[in-house]
């Protein structure tokens, strides 16, 4: 598979007939209230600028210096306990019920869970909570889960899980080889984790007997070629309504800072087959990678909006505003076509005045800070 733009490629200026957005104060008679966890990340700051102007903005995150805090006014920042603390769920719905939030957008991988089986909690406050049921998010946040999920689904690379006795099993569970069908070199990688963390290459089987053989660790086929983020949007029952491939050009701790946004139906397709496999909803992200001969392969799945999602945004599908108005009852169409076109993103810099940094309208669900207060009385 070659990816190349077609020859048809559109500008991106703004295109109606092809960007269908919807009147996000119609469902409720008014801008609804919108609060989007992990504000800090790129996932959180995407999410925010693309409701500027049509919600009511609130932004969470455990940590006061997060940028996308200071995207919103003051009584709209709020501190969180981190996603995996006793009790998480609960302090996010106080917030929300203190709040009136009519929609609660998490971008964190380690909220999802907690939130997600705290649904019914949510939905009995009035709070929509865009997210996929627990039980797909558990399966997409562990690596080897997913691979065992999508076998026989999509196509996958050589998976094998390094695990007692020692030796890697193949996906059926049977003893392997001391190396992936493709051979050395190979990627390891963890099962849980975000950001390319702790991926290593791994050269030979010295190198892989190094590796923790606990079950943590995954080996894994090298895919060589060209890397590619599909964002997914679905309605509120799974069904796929747009699926924009772009690929991944340049990369910087694991996000994407340069790519294009392409036509390939192919990769479309191994999305949207991987999503309707694991029962995903809203807003999510699905990573394909080419092998030697150029055939893509599903690498993971991200199950919350993607950090790079501005460049789906800047290519004509603004899946920000279609979630949050399908999650409000709001029609969704058919299919939401995307344009072809490239993107090279940057730091943007939020101007404060000195005692404003770390200043929070509602710190209740989680400690101040030592010294926050400091700066204050300074």
């Amino acid at each position: 598979m070659t990816a190349r733009p077609s020859a048809t490629s559109t500008p991106t200026t703004p295109d109606p007939a092809l960007s269908p957005v919807p009147d996000l104060s119609l469902p409720l008679g008014r801008p609804p209230r919108v609060l989007v966890t992990g504000a800090g990340g790129p996932s959180g700051v995407c999410f925010l600028r693309a409701l500027d102007g049509v919600a009511e903005r609130y932004a969470a995150d455990l940590d006061p210096n997060g940028a996308g805090l200071y995207l919103v006014q003051r009584a709209y920042r709020m501190l969180l306990p981190p996603g995996g603390a006793p009790g998480f769920a609960e302090a996010v719905l106080r917030l929300c019920e203190r709040h009136a939030i009519d929609v609660l957008v998490p971008t964190v991988d380690a909220e999802l869970v907690a939130l997600a089986r705290a649904s019914a909690a949510f939905e009995a406050a009035g709070v929509r909570v865009l997210t996929s049921p627990a039980e797909a998010l558990e399966t997409c946040l562990d690596k080897w889960r997913l691979a065992e999920a999508c076998q026989g689904a999509v196509r996958l690379p050589d998976t094998r899980l390094l695990g007692s006795p020692g030796l890697p099993r193949t996906q059926d569970g049977a003893a392997g080889p001391p190396g992936p069908e493709g051979g050395f070199p190979a990627i390891a990688k963890p099962r849980t984790g975000s950001g390319s963390r702790g991926i290593v290459l791994v050269h030979g089987p010295e190198e892989l007997a190094a590796l923790p053989q606990d079950g943590s660790y995954l080996l894994q086929e090298l895919l060589p070629g060209t890397e590619y983020s599909v964002d997914v949007l679905t309605d509120a029952l799974g069904r796929v309504v747009a699926a924009v491939p772009r690929a991944r050009d340049k990369t910087d701790s694991g996000i994407v800072v340069a790519g294009r946004v392409l036509d390939l139906p192919e990769l479309s397709g191994i999305a949207e087959d991987t999503v309707r496999t694991l029962g995903l909803r809203g807003v999510l992200n699905v990573q394909v990678r080419e092998d030697r001969a150029g055939k893509a392969a599903l690498l993971e799945v991200n199950p919350r909006p993607p950090g790079g999602m501005s460049l789906t945004v800047a290519a004509g599908v603004d899946m920000p505003k279609w979630a949050v108005a399908a999650l409000l009852g709001h029609p969704m169409p058919d299919r939401i076509a995307h344009r072809e076109t490239a993107v090279v993103r940057h730091w943007q810099d939020v101007v404060l005045a000195p005692l404003e940094l770390g200043d929070m309208g509602d710190s209740t669900e989680a400690a101040r800070p030592v010294g926050a207060g400091d700066r204050r009385s300074a």
